[in-house]
């Protein structure tokens, strides 16, 4: 018997009992990323939700329209994140954030205060609405969008920002509810850059 902390207070379904399609999906995450993130068995509890969940995920993360690149997506998640208190989320988008912006710091930093992050201010400013969008959204008006369209944010950006908000703080609500755990590779990934082995 396993030793491990348990992943999430609900159950999680056996790889061997799941849908083919969910199977292959969490197969082809463990193939690309060496392991599979704890959101994937987790969110298996419920296959119709996860086929949405991660639909609706990668219409929001992976697109190539709009200006936004993936370390601002990883942003906006790491720092609505931590105003919801999700700490899976603040950790595994936390690591893609070091990933894609090859800055072992800034997850940490806009974690806790990003008006203290070493980051642009064009991307204190996309911070700065998303977290009123996470915590005030009823208070979002034209002020809002013609200081965003000052940095060069379009209405296409500006949807980005609002939807990755919105559908982060689901995720992060069910991640709370069900105690969902970060895989322990997560903490360490992007910390220490890379050393290029030397030419010869």
């Amino acid at each position: 018997m396993s030793n491990a902390p348990a992943i999430s207070c609900f159950p999680v379904p056996e790889l061997a009992d799941l849908p083919d399609d969910i199977r292959q999906v969490i197969l082809a995450v463990q193939e690309k990323s060496g392991f599979v993130p704890n959101v994937f068995l987790t969110l298996a509890h419920r296959p119709a939700e996860f086929r949405a969940f991660f639909a609706y995920h990668d219409a929001l993360m992976i697109k190539d329209t709009g200006s936004l690149t993936k370390a601002d997506r990883e942003m906006i998640v790491t720092a609505t994140s931590a105003k919801n208190g999700c700490l899976y989320c603040v950790v595994a988008h936390g690591a893609l954030l070091r990933i894609y912006s090859k800055q072992p710091l800034v997850a940490d930093q806009v974690a806790v205060n990003h008006l203290k992050a070493d980051i642009t201010p064009r991307q204190k400013a996309m911070l700065d609405f998303a977290i009123k969008v996470c915590l005030q959204s009823d208070q979002v008006g034209d002020e809002d969008y013609a200081v965003l369209n000052g940095y060069g944010f379009d209405h296409e950006d500006i949807w980005d920002i609002a939807a990755i908000t919105a559908f982060f703080g689901l995720s992060n609500r069910i991640a709370n509810v069900i105690s969902m755990r970060p895989n322990d590779e997560f903490f360490l990934m992007g910390r220490v850059p890379r050393v290029k082995p030397a030419q010869n």
